[in-house]
């Protein structure tokens, strides 16, 4: 539940002086970290795929490569699952880590497609990544019921590309690639606004409201890494 124009008239001067010293703070470092998540991913992969060492032990081992899948996958489970066991520090630490595997994990694309795609789709994908945050932050439309059809869909999306995985149809591959930026477009604009709901109550700028910041920056970083991938895919220009 957010504050509306009611509860904030019910707010005492030093409460409402309080919410708005605390959450330009906070929706700062929402940004922030999202942004020097994205900087370690693109470092991080453009050295793996420089670097033929390292792609042959993380392409050419599977129990290597496994092992960075998985890593990744509890480490985002964890900070989302975990955040009021962690200190601020351990889970900004593990949002650092993971975003060093997912770069690893996305050399291969520097591989796939020149540079200058990637480039030139990582730009737009900026654009449309901001315009939609921008709507979301703004918008007096609750988005909460977009939020739940687009989760269905997302999870429509997997099961349809595990499929697809055994199907490999280049037709269906775009299709989805399609139906995934539109997923993450919506999923912009939800996560923008949900972020901003739950910072609006945040009575200070302490830890308790500095991890939900950096949940809803692990958020916007993978909207915005899904959305670069499915545009990639479509926009792409191949070695």
């Amino acid at each position: 539940m957010s504050y509306n124009d009611y509860e904030l008239q019910d707010l005492t001067a030093e409460q409402q002086l309080s919410m708005s010293a605390a959450f330009p703070v906070l929706m700062r470092k929402v940004y922030v970290w999202m942004t020097l998540a994205l900087v370690i991913t693109g470092f991080t992969a453009y050295g793996v795929a420089t670097s033929p060492g390292a792609l042959q032990l993380i392409l050419g081992n599977q129990l290597v490569f496994w092992g960075l899948v998985i890593g990744e996958l509890a480490l985002v489970v964890g900070v989302s699952a975990a955040i009021n066991r962690l200190s601020l520090t351990t889970a900004t630490m593990m949002f650092v880590l993971y975003s060093v595997i997912n770069g690893a994990l996305l050399a291969p694309i520097f591989l796939i497609y020149t540079s200058s795609s990637i480039a030139t789709v990582f730009f737009i994908t900026a654009g449309t990544f901001g315009a939609m945050a921008l709507i979301g932050y703004t918008t007096k439309t609750d988005l909460t019921s977009m939020g739940k059809f687009l989760f269905m869909a997302l999870l429509g999306l997997i099961i349809a590309t595990v499929v697809n995985m055994f199907v490999k149809s280049s037709g269906f591959t775009l299709i989805l690639s399609y139906v995934g930026v539109l997923i993450f477009v919506g999923l912009t604009a939800y996560d923008s606004q949900k972020i901003k709901q739950l910072l609006l109550q945040a009575p200070d700028a302490g830890e308790s409201a500095q991890k939900i910041a950096l949940l809803g920056a692990l958020s916007l970083y993978l909207d915005f890494i899904n959305l670069f991938l499915y545009m990639l895919r479509i926009f792409g220009k191949r070695e």
